[in-house]
């Protein structure tokens, strides 16, 4: 398969994390994680930066994560779901690579965000509304961007690779 960065973009809980990992160990191609790689270069972590600097404050520090990954050839990256909501991110993944679109349902996002504290926006006892709210904001620009998009609830994680694989590969002409 050629070299071409694969962009995953999504809600919470959509599965772009596990599936790029799994995605990157099947094709041989390195695997980034922009939420991780923005805590590794500040070393703090993101519940800390929204407390300290705020959402715009991570915001502005993903914009930069972001520009340096897109910048590598032949890397599978996992984004924060609030990456779309930047333009400057939005036109350096819809240049840089193949991205695709991993949907989920709000009852499914909480379903797997359930237990988790890392999450600064669904620190909250409306976490089912403050989901319902961020994916009416962000599904239009997640469909804008995406040049694949599918279902994490009704294909296994197997599936969604196979279906990606096969949409990059004829994408390329291979």
């Amino acid at each position: 398969m050629p070299l071409t960065n694969i962009y995953l973009v999504g809600p919470m809980g959509a599965g772009k994390s596990t599936i790029g990992r799994m995605l990157a160990k099947e094709l041989g191609l390195p695997f980034y994680d922009s939420d991780h790689e923005v805590e590794a270069r500040s070393g703090a972590d993101i519940p800390w930066i929204f407390d300290v600097e705020g959402e715009e404050g991570f915001r502005q520090r993903e914009i930069q994560v972001i520009e340096e990954l897109c910048s590598m050839k032949g890397v599978v990256l996992a984004t924060g779901g609030g990456v779309v909501t930047r333009l400057e991110n939005r036109q350096q993944l819809g240049t840089h690579g193949f991205v695709v679109f991993l949907q989920a349902s709000v009852k499914t996002q909480l379903a797997r965000t359930e237990k988790d504290k890392r999450r600064p926006l669904l620190q909250r006892p409306d976490r089912k509304q403050v989901l319902a709210n961020l994916l009416i904001e962000r599904e239009p620009f997640y469909t804008g961007i995406a040049d694949l998009s599918l279902d994490t609830e009704r294909l296994s994680p197997k599936a969604v690779i196979q279906e990606i694989k096969k949409a990059v590969e004829s994408r390329r002409g291979v």
